[in-house]
């Protein structure tokens, strides 16, 4: 074990990571970025598919060596939060609304991806100019000196540079979906950080990745079976998760996910894993949670129990909607969560770790419903 508590075997897959921060995923349109995660699963797991809901599940299948382990399902979502086409405007301007709880803010204006049916086409989140006065009200009242509204999606489009009948052609209409550009999709050095759009969840979907890569390459198998998913429409609602839970066998869903570090949480990004014990959506299993708090500690990654509000997962929506009987919470600890968000370069493979150890933990009981 090196002295930050990982041991060799773990590492961040970086190539990987920035792969999947480039891949375009919106709720919906989440397939680029589950052909990734195909991709790399596929060699490490027994079976691999696609649920009718647009989930991608990877079986590694237990010893059945004792009965009373049923399977896990660990998830992690693909989609990522966007913007969704409202109305194509004359001018070939797009009027755009979230497509997830986020703000034009937390994305910055500047270049987009517009996901057109039969076309990419490139455009720019604009405000418009700041020379202007209260003639141009839907400027002027976002000036913090002037109108001091905060600015929301009624004060900003989307430029396109084309006409209504380009667009057209380009399969782009009310439903596209508008994606931050690849060009602010880099990974982002702050000394022993990394910083990006869409750590959440592309972040956790590397942790799963490589946890599944040591399970592949590991001398032992877990004794239970253990489903890796990821799963679409997250950030809507969990509403694959929430299939995933219903349609998957076993009463454990275990969710890996970003996690909010500030001070009314008592938790910081220079920290180990964070434990949610509850959130906005419902609370979490305390025999999960204690168990990956007491792995975590053993494993010397000091873990933070964290009490989170505006926060959900899919593990939360599939509890709360009765589709799973106990679930667990496992967070990387992210400043700006849904903004511009920075993990520290170790937190990545320290999720592996606590989530290899939980799997293989025969501590942790569980029904093969």
């Amino acid at each position: 074990m090196t002295n930050n508590g990982i041991t060799s075997a773990a590492r961040l897959n970086r190539p990987l990571l920035q792969e999947l921060l480039s891949a375009y995923g919106p709720v919906g349109q989440e397939d680029a970025v589950r052909d990734i995660c195909r991709r790399e699963l596929e060699p490490l797991v027994d079976e691999v598919w696609i649920d009718e809901a647009g989930n991608l599940v990877g079986l590694v299948r237990g010893t059945g060596e004792d009965d009373d382990l049923g399977p896990i399902r660990v998830m992690a979502h693909l989609d990522e939060l966007s913007m969704l086409v409202k109305r194509v405007e004359s001018d070939g301007s797009l009027h755009v609304t979230q497509l997830g709880t986020m703000y034009p803010g937390n994305f910055g204006l500047g270049p987009v991806a517009v996901l057109g049916n039969h076309q990419v086409i490139p455009g720019v989140l604009t405000l418009g100019s700041e020379h202007t006065t209260q003639e141009s009200q839907r400027i002027w009242e976002t000036k913090p000196d002037q109108g001091d509204k905060s600015l929301d999606w009624s004060h900003v489009y989307v430029f396109t540079g084309r006409t209504t009948e380009e667009l057209t052609a380009a399969g782009v209409r009310p439903g596209t979906r508008v994606c931050v550009d690849g060009s602010k999709r880099l990974l982002f050095e702050v000394g022993k950080f990394l910083g990006c759009y869409f750590m959440d969840d592309r972040a956790c979907l590397t942790a799963m990745l490589e946890t599944a890569r040591l399970l592949c390459e590991g001398e032992r198998r877990p004794a239970r079976d253990i489903y890796f998913v990821g799963t679409v429409s997250e950030e809507i609602g969990g509403i694959g998760g929430t299939y995933a839970s219903r349609t998957l066998p076993g009463e454990i869903t275990l969710a890996l996910e970003v996690g909010p570090t500030e001070q009314e949480y008592s938790t910081s990004v220079t920290g180990g894993p964070i434990v949610g014990y509850s959130d906005q959506q419902s609370i979490y299993d305390k025999s999960v949670a204690d168990r990956l708090m007491d792995i975590a500690t053993e494993l010397g990654f000091s873990p933070q129990a964290a009490v989170l509000g505006a926060f959900e997962s899919d593990a939360s929506h599939s509890v709360s909607a009765g589709q799973t009987a106990r679930s667990g919470l496992l967070c990387l600890p992210t400043l700006s969560t849904h903004g511009y968000e920075v993990v520290a370069v170790d937190a990545i493979p320290a999720m592996s770790e606590v989530l290899l150890t939980f799997l293989l933990d025969t501590r942790i009981p569980g029904s093969r419903r």
